[in-house]
């Protein structure tokens, strides 16, 4: 039998799949709708030195895999050599058999880069460190042009209130013409477990908007001063990092009194924390739907789980998990308060924990409007759940419970340039999972049905629903 692995039906178990995958989805353009990439670097079309530079920094997927095969943190965040650094992942790599990580490690070297028969090792380590390398250091592979090779049409990286968005104004200064816009992530404007860091936000929004700032009224004023900000500079969404759902029953007066306790720096009892919270997931929500905004809620993430890394390294660096705090309640209570009064923005709700899935997909049917096909959306399978196994469940269980010809589809989630063979992971296993029901008779055997859907989930959906445009 052929090698199938990295083969260009890859993934691709029937010829049905491979009809989806390379007449449909294969061609379509990549709208990747939230990633956390270094937007400087954009404006700036950077060339990366190494593939170090271009592929281990910042990736704490990577790194969560080293330290797990006995890598020295020097070797990972430390100060061993760009080399040395790159040596130790592709010692790693052999060892991640079974992992999404080692199908992204090929398909990355696959794509941009035409690596197809080299399975990266001790052994090729330099040889491929080199090679790309040279490659990296050229034009043609500045960050702009890897852009370019991988048919992408728009990016939105995720940015908090007080960044001035001068590197997206350059950007369409430049006249680039993959757009890029910015996500809003207000999460540190309702920070309330670090009430220092929290009042030097205020302080610095205080200061950026000249907003004097002396109640919960006045600092609303400068977080929507932001918000407007933000869509002038051409956002459109909002990006929000919860570990649930915030929805306790607050008065106006509680508020007040609670951010009075705030600007004093008075810790919090836990109830005034969620109280708070709540009310400004409420006005965050509100601020969206006025703008004509989508709302995106990222829930379920246990961050900064090992105090020693944290203290040394800080957040984002491989120390998160899945949280399992209850969320149907509070999620439901959030969109209905927004929804009773014709308020809730279009909505796109992303879960960590698995066990959630069919609480994600049936929520998005309550809340779901006449008006706007696909309002609520459940999102692409997220973090932890970013592989074959989780993609497979996200989606059946939205085709199960709701329309998966809806579905916005994929997104990279990444700091990395290199991660856009995600799309192509997330299209080849589509296109399989969809191939396999009519194989089994659960599906007609009609490309003129399957087809459009293919391409609608990996491009169009997306495109029909976020304002951003993008002649």
């Amino acid at each position: 039998m052929a090698e199938k692995f990295l083969s260009e039906d890859f993934l691709l178990q029937s010829k049905t799949a491979e009809i989806l995958y390379h007449e449909h989805a294969a061609k379509m353009p990549i709208y990747d709708y939230h990633c956390h990439l270094p937007v400087e670097r954009i404006a700036a079309d950077h060339r990366f030195d190494n593939l170090t530079q271009a592929w281990l920094a910042g990736d704490h997927y990577k790194w969560r895999a080293m330290r797990a095969n006995g890598v020295a943190e020097s070797y990972i965040t430390g100060n061993a050599s760009d080399y040395e650094k790159f040596a130790k992942w592709a010692q790693t790599v052999p060892f991640c058999l079974c992992n999404p990580l080692y199908h992204w490690t090929h398909l990355e070297l696959k794509s941009p880069f035409g690596i197809k028969n080299k399975l990266l090792g001790p052994e090729t380590a330099k040889e491929i460190y080199e090679s790309v390398g040279e490659a990296l250091r050229t034009p043609e592979f500045s960050v702009r042009n890897i852009m370019r090779k991988m048919n992408v049409k728009l990016v939105c990286t995720t940015e908090g209130p007080l960044d001035s968005l001068e590197h997206h104004k350059k950007i369409r200064e430049d006249g680039f013409e993959i757009k890029v816009h910015a996500a809003f992530r207000p999460d540190q404007a309702m920070a309330v477990e670090d009430l220092q860091a929290l009042n030097a936000f205020i302080d610095k929004i205080e200061a950026i908007t000249n907003i004097e700032i002396g109640d919960f009224h006045s600092y609303l004023e400068a977080v929507r001063n932001r918000h407007d900000y933000f869509h002038q500079n051409g956002c459109r969404l909002s990006d929000h990092g919860l570990d649930t759902a915030y929805a306790e029953d607050y008065t106006d007066s509680e508020i007040k009194k609670i951010f009075d306790k705030i600007m004093a720096g008075k810790e919090l009892e836990v109830a005034e924390r969620l109280k708070f919270k709540s009310a400004m997931m409420v006005e965050f929500a509100l601020m969206d739907y006025e703008a004509g905004w989508v709302q995106q809620l990222h829930i379920g993430a246990l961050r900064n789980n090992s105090t020693r890394l944290f203290k040394v390294l800080g957040p984002d660096i491989g120390c998160d998990s899945m949280g399992d705090l209850a969320v149907a309640g509070p999620l439901s209570k959030f969109l209905d308060r927004l929804d009773m009064d014709n308020e809730l923005p279009k909505t796109i709700l992303y879960n960590l924990n698995p066990r959630d899935n069919a609480v994600f997909a049936t929520m998005i049917g309550n809340f779901q409007a006449g008006s706007t096909p696909g309002k609520m959306q459940y999102g692409s399978a997220w973090w932890f759940l970013d592989q074959k196994d989780g993609m497979e469940e996200q989606m059946r269980a939205l085709a199960n419970m709701g329309l998966l010809s809806r579905f916005v589809g994929m997104l990279t989630d990444s700091r990395s340039f290199l991660s856009y063979p995600r799309h192509e992971y997330f299209r080849r296993i589509l296109c399989n999972m969809l191939a396999c029901d009519v194989e089994a008779g659960l599906l007609p055997s009609d490309m003129g049905l399957l087809g459009p859907m293919v391409e609608d989930i990996c491009f169009n959906n997306a495109k029909n629903y976020f304002p951003m445009a993008l002649d």
